[in-house]
């Protein structure tokens, strides 16, 4: 995970803790208690778009590796039957 996923994590259990701070002094259905929440799922949301696009460049990296991977193994199998030709 990179460093943007690692401090959106700390803000999620910082404000994690805000919420049920004002729920058990204010109420659930406090205004401010309800802010904290929707700004947590705000938090989360953008935690699991960091990840899928986190999943996405891993799956384009792997892509391009095997791509190389497999050019410079078929440049060397054409190289070796060109010499033995």
């Amino acid at each position: 995970m990179g460093e943007n996923g690692q401090k959106i994590l700390t803000q999620i259990q910082e404000k994690r803790e805000r919420m049920i701070d004002s729920a058990k002094k204010y109420g659930y259905t406090s205004e401010y208690t309800i802010r904290c929440s929707e700004e947590l799922d705000q938090l989360i949301y953008e935690y699991q778009q960091q990840k899928q696009n986190d999943k996405k460049q891993k799956k384009k990296i792997k892509f391009s590796l095997k791509l190389m991977i497999t050019t410079c193994r078929e440049k060397l199998i054409e190289a070796r039957y060109q010499a033995h030709s």
